[in-house]
């Protein structure tokens, strides 16, 4: 069974990719990014990085090329039925230089939902790159498959997230939550924060500072960590650095809520 570049229990970063001119330059809206960023975050797990690719063959196979060589998991939504601009299973296949074969599982799902209309067009859907597992789909029977850590679903949400959902019951354990914690720091340039990131993040390992800006009516500096671990001593000892350096904080506003689960968002 290809269990990926990342099975073992821990967190692990996440590519995703969504294919469709409908959602690049269509009337639709990606709603698989919102949707896998809390997936990810409930099991500790988060996104490395999301891609939105066309119905381009050419575009296809580079990318896949691209990411099937970065060695992380990935999630991939949409281009794997059986129409003439459905070429992701062809391109997935290209891009790992396979064969694309008629999977014999697969035949048998698709023979078993439809019959003998199966055929000509729907049959074309069991054609996967050569030794590829299928990923289930409650929805209608018609499986993904994975390949090489890249799992492949349909772009409809409502097959799609279900079927991410048993692969990561099966494929990828769960790890500590992504907690973040800040302050809102008044009256300094970012430049003059960097020493105490720099300080911060050489001193607690696995801890990483960030800072954003506000401007307008209230201008601050959103200064804080985050970590898979317990921030308290890293906060208390970002409390003490800006008041040895005589700068002004407050408590993080309500607008933007700390994320200790991975399930908030600023």
């Amino acid at each position: 069974m290809d269990k990926g570049p990342s099975a073992a229990d821990g967190a692990s970063g996440f590519g995703l990719i969504v294919i469709g001119d409908e959602v690049l330059n269509g009337p639709r809206t990606d709603a698989h990014l919102p949707f896998f960023r809390q997936l990810l975050a409930a099991r500790g797990h988060c996104l490395a990085w999301h891609w939105l690719l066309p119905d381009d063959p050419e575009v296809l196979t580079g990318q896949l090329r691209i990411s099937l060589g970065l060695g992380v998991p990935v999630f991939v939504c949409g281009g794997i039925g059986a129409t003439p601009d459905d070429h992701t299973r062809a391109c997935a296949a290209a891009a790992a230089g396979l064969d694309l074969v008629r999977h014999p599982g697969a035949r048998a799902l698709i023979e078993g939902r439809f019959g003998a209309t199966a055929y000509p067009h729907r049959i074309l859907m069991a054609d996967l790159p050569a030794g590829c597992d299928l990923i289930p789909n409650p929805h209608n029977q018609i499986p993904g498959f994975s390949l090489r850590g890249h799992w492949f679903l349909p772009g409809f949400p409502q097959m799609a997230w279900p079927m991410a959902q048993w692969v990561l019951g099966h494929y990828q354990g769960s790890a500590e939550p992504l907690r973040e914690a800040a302050l809102e720091v008044l009256g300094v340039p970012e430049s003059e924060l960097i020493p105490l990131m720099l300080a911060l993040g050489s001193r607690f390992h696995g801890i990483k500072p960030f800072s954003l800006p506000h401007i307008g009516a209230d201008p601050h500096i959103l200064l804080g960590l985050r970590g898979r671990c317990d921030l308290g001593p890293a906060m208390a000892a970002l409390r003490a650095g800006l008041a040895a350096a005589g700068m002004d904080c407050r408590e993080q506003s309500a607008l933007y809520p700390t994320c200790h689960h991975g399930d908030s968002t600023r």
